[in-house]
């Protein structure tokens, strides 16, 4: 499919994970030059190679100013911005066993890390008149996990500035979206099996397993989903094909989600 968008030209930020990586073999089929970045230099290395075309990287952090003013200066003028970055932060109790600390670090990276790309390459997209953001947020922006409270805030707070945002710049051009995975097959969620799995004394696959049917009893498909699933979503965000969305957070989620709102 031509999703219209040869030759624009894109940023994906935590491009050292799966979706990251998903996302910009797509975009590059697709014929738009691809700028990875992640604070994981030697993960990123490795996307490249697996990619194996030639796309230019950017080691940083995202979560200070220094950071996000160093991928500005190497990505320049961009019209597609993917924002995948983020982590699930500290779990257990949303009071006994979180810190202070613990959501502020999320919030540092889920939530304002999205927030200082938007502010060094949205307001260009608009001067030029095209562009598109889509951010990664999650199931939990609608179905919230009590063990998961400070990764429930901080997507929280990356759909509502995306609403905002796509409100405000779609006149000139500036589409804003964002897509909800749940349980995607990825290093975070590989992490997090792998300590389960040692809980249990169980294999990942029994644990992945049990969680499916303890934690996630509607996601009807009874698997985890895979990063390309997300990917084609987002592409379909960042493209011509998508000219009348607005603000949306589109689900890719096996039917995790129960609700109709969000």
């Amino acid at each position: 499919m031509d999703l219209k968008i040869k030759d624009r030209k894109a940023l994906i930020t935590g491009a050292a994970g799966g979706m990251g990586e998903a996302t910009a073999r797509i975009l590059l089929d697709e014929g738009v030059t691809v700028i990875l970045t992640d604070i994981d230099g030697d993960g990123l290395q490795a996307t490249v190679d697996r990619l194996g075309k030639g796309v230019k990287t950017v080691t940083a952090d995202l979560t200070t100013d220094a950071g996000a003013q160093a991928v500005a200066d190497a990505a320049g003028d961009i019209d597609i911005l993917v924002h995948t970055c983020g982590v699930t932060g500290a779990k257990g109790d949303p009071l006994d066993d979180v810190s202070l600390d613990d959501y502020r670090d999320a919030y540092e990276t889920d939530f304002l890390s999205g927030v200082r790309m938007a502010k060094a390459f949205v307001p260009g997209m608009r001067k030029r008149g095209w562009g598109r953001a889509v951010y990664v947020t999650s199931e939990n922006v609608a179905q919230p996990y009590t063990e998961e409270a400070v990764y429930n805030a901080a997507k929280a707070a990356v759909l509502t500035f995306v609403k905002g945002m796509a409100q405000e710049y779609a006149i000139d051009g500036v589409l804003v979206n964002s897509v909800a995975p749940a349980f995607i097959e990825t290093g975070m969620t590989d992490g997090m099996m792998d300590k389960r799995a040692k809980k249990l004394d169980a294999s990942k696959e029994e644990a992945i397993s049990t969680f499916l049917n303890e934690k996630r009893p509607h996601l009807v498909l009874h698997r985890r989903g895979k990063a390309e699933e997300v990917a084609a979503v987002i592409a379909f965000l960042c493209s011509e094909l998508a000219s009348f969305v607005v603000g949306v957070n589109y689900r890719v989620d096996g039917g995790s989600v129960q609700s109709i709102e969000v």
